[in-house]
């Protein structure tokens, strides 16, 4: 979707969910409102928000507020806010979990001697039993009821009711009794133990929750935080913040780059593994890019800052890296789906129960019981953190890989890709062509390239910059009348001269001998014409990225079918293809039927479709998966899906290989929380599950998921 078109997009950190059922219910609630379109993470804590006429911010907020959760906008200071309140959160409830564990062991450890003689147990009086239980119940529970009162004063149900109704029933019944007299057993110890395990069950979740958004941390502490600029001839250091594009910054041996720039005096390497996986440095030198928070090596250098704040590439990925995780797959729909009649459902399984087992036995407390046991065991927290940890850890370690994964639903359909397209100029090749030979015919060699390359003044086609590179040391004339045939070539006029330089289909030589010998070479031919006559042809060739080849052999490898798509002739597409070991290709395609080719070739199957450059846009734009070469244009990588910030077509293998992994953790993960629930709640029902069972299961449920998500750490790319 677009987002300029559509209306502009907001992040909102959401505090006070606390299962599923609050995510799903305040994404209902928010999409209810006019000109708002929300999703709901409960993982992250975030709602991603897209506004639309007259819908703003303070409109969000009052709705997520009206329905018992409290929302802020996120901002650059969020994320270090966020992280002080979860960790003073965390102390706060560890230390009630101390206290909710001395007042519990007393209750649960007279449990213990009822196995060894049922009649002569020691048991606790029931007065002091009532002491223990009630600060348990209603000062360590009471999140447990401020959830629920929130959650059903907005319409809704969540795992909070279930836990305060079950405890609470077990609490009152047992009350009662103590209080009156009564000759029944009590289950002070089956509340306190419940909400005791649960609270563990939410720590554990917590410290879980927090290592997936470990990759993020990551990235966020790569940032350095000052840096040295000339400022009136002397180097002064200054915050990263205060930079400003065209400031000059100095990176001394062995220091981080602060933002994006060019390097303008100096010579070093840089290891750029945090941007690409490649351990090898990158060497640099004047003219060539630096990225922010990569490591120079042993030289200095003096860079122009071009990209500063959240116009770096750091910044994008961080960026692209939240959305993703903050994002929703296809698979979690069905989850969602259920998540949002979960608790009722079960609440009206527990009143059958106690109905059932009451009128059966004639057995009250028999049959609170196991009304209890129902309730508790009944936790929707697995089944809603079954999809999103998977995808924050896997989408974590893909952009540890170089593969940034913009979209998580075509992450979810990379795994099945049948049919791949391929760019060929900068995807399979290095996209810096060079000029290797001048024919010249009616011409000179140096009159032809001074032309050509007059022409070619302002252009940014890679072949055009392949000609004014080969000129660089030429003044060259201006152009008049200009014009630019897309897929053809240019036309204009120099020093009164009408000129042509294109395509040798475009100019009528498609057929002469000179230019197919270039062609089945594997050059790229451009005719240089004067009013119908051939001055002059410029071979251009661009060498295969070494990693091309072996990446198109582990693709087919796979039974992908692989196509490459090129404005080229035949004969040089055949040319390539082969070198590259691609059996099928279509020449001769201009940039406006590229899209058209990538839907006929949906035909085969979920179709898949890589490039660089802006004419590439719109075949992006319409393939089902589509991948962007990181070195590639803006407009192509703000269309695709992934991107490959290593520009190696290995990428898309390994990119197939993580949505495989994610996706088979997410299917382990929701048949897990399916399973628990499918089997837990008709043994509770049958009277087979204490209620204190029932509380250790759903607490350790939840713990599993994410740890579970969490094994997806140990995905990395293949060796190269």
């Amino acid at each position: 979707m677009n987002e300029a078109a559509d209306g502009r997009v907001v992040e909102f950190a959401i505090a006070g969910m606390t299962c599923a059922a609050c995510s799903a219910r305040l994404e209902k609630v928010l999409n209810r409102q006019p000109g708002i379109q929300a999703n709901v993470n409960l993982a992250a804590e975030r709602a991603r928000v897209r506004l639309a006429g007259m819908a703003d911010e303070a409109a969000v907020i009052a709705a997520v507020t009206k329905a018992g959760f409290s929302a802020s906008l996120v901002d650059k200071d969020t994320r270090e806010r966020e992280k002080a309140r979860r960790a003073a959160d965390y102390r706060r409830e560890i230390n009630r979990f101390r206290i909710a564990v001395a007042l519990t062991l007393p209750l649960v450890g007279q449990m213990l001697f009822m196995f060894g003689d049922a009649h002569h147990h020691p048991e606790l009086p029931r007065w002091l039993q009532l002491l223990l239980a009630t600060p348990v119940q209603f000062w360590i529970g009471w999140r447990f009821y401020d959830g629920a009162y929130k959650a059903l004063r907005g319409g809704g149900a969540n795992m909070d009711v279930l836990v305060a109704l079950g405890t609470s029933m077990a609490w009152g019944f047992s009350a009662v009794v103590t209080l009156f007299g009564l000759d029944q057993h009590v289950y002070f110890e089956g509340g306190a133990a419940v909400i005791t395990l649960v609270l563990l069950g939410k720590l554990l979740e917590a410290r879980a929750k927090a290592r997936t958004s470990e990759a993020i941390e990551s990235l966020v502490r790569l940032q350095p935080k000052t840096a040295r600029i000339e400022r009136d001839g002397q180097w002064v250091e200054i915050a990263v913040d205060a930079l400003m594009p065209g400031d000059v910054f100095m990176v001394r041996p062995g220091d981080s780059v602060p933002v994006d720039g060019e390097v303008i005096d100096g010579i070093s390497s840089i290891n750029e593994a945090m941007l690409t996986g490649e351990s090898m440095p990158v060497a640099k030198a004047v003219g060539d890019k630096v990225f922010a928070a990569t490591a120079n090596g042993q030289g200095a250098l003096r860079c122009r800052a071009t990209g500063v704040g959240e116009q770096t590439l750091l910044a994008g990925i961080i960026r692209m890296v939240g959305e993703a995780q903050g994002s929703k797959a296809p698979v979690q729909r069905l989850a969602d789906q259920i998540s949002a009649v979960f608790v009722p459902v079960v609440c009206v399984i527990a009143l059958a129960t106690f109905a059932g087992w009451w009128l059966h036995t004639g057995e009250f407390a028999e049959a609170l019981v196991n009304a209890v046991a129902v309730l508790v065991i009944a936790c929707p927290c697995a089944l809603g953190l079954a999809t999103p940890t998977a995808i924050m850890v896997g989408t974590g370690q893909g952009a540890r890989a170089g593969i940034l994964v913009k979209n998580v639903e075509a992450l979810e359909r990379a795994e099945k890709i049948a049919v791949l397209a391929l760019d060929k100029t900068g995807t399979l090749t290095c996209g810096e062509p060079m000029v290797t030979d001048i024919v010249p015919l009616a011409a000179g060699e140096e009159d032809a390239l001074h032309l050509a390359a007059a022409l070619e003044q302002g252009s940014e086609h890679p072949l055009a910059r392949a000609v004014l590179a080969r000129a660089a040391a030429v003044d060259l004339p201006k152009v008049a009348n200009f014009k630019a045939t897309p897929g053809h070539g240019v036309a204009g006029e120099v020093d009164g001269r009408s000129l042509r330089l294109g395509s040798p289909a475009w100019l009528g030589m498609a057929d002469d001998v000179a230019v197919m010998r270039l062609q089945q070479a594997g050059r790229t031919v451009v005719v240089l014409e004067e009013n119908g006559s051939a001055l002059a042809l410029l071979a251009i060739a661009d060498s295969l990225r070494p990693t091309s080849r072996p990446a198109v052999e582990r693709l087919r490898a796979r039974g992908i079918r692989v196509v490459m798509l090129t404005g080229d002739n035949a004969a040089t597409a055949a040319a390539i293809a082969h070198e590259a070991g691609i059996e099928e290709f279509r020449a001769g395609i201009l940039p406006g039927d590229k899209a058209a080719a990538v839907a006929e070739l949906k035909a085969g199957g979920l179709m898949a479709m890589v490039g660089d450059g802006i004419n590439d846009a719109p075949a992006l734009a319409a393939a089902d998966v589509s991948f962007a070469i990181g070195a590639g244009s803006d407009a192509a990588l703000e269309v695709a899906d992934l991107t490959l910030i290593r520009s190696d077509l290995n990428g898309v293998d390994d990119a197939i290989e993580l949505s495989r992994a994610t996706l088979g953790k997410i299917r382990q993960n929701l048949f897990f929380a399916f399973i628990y629930n499918v089997l837990g709640i008709p043994l509770a029902a049958f009277g087979e599950l204490n209620p204190v069972i029932a509380g250790a299961a759903m607490a350790m449920s939840s713990v599993f998921v994410v740890s579970n998500s969490l094994l997806l750490k140990r995905w990395h790319p293949k060796a190269r």
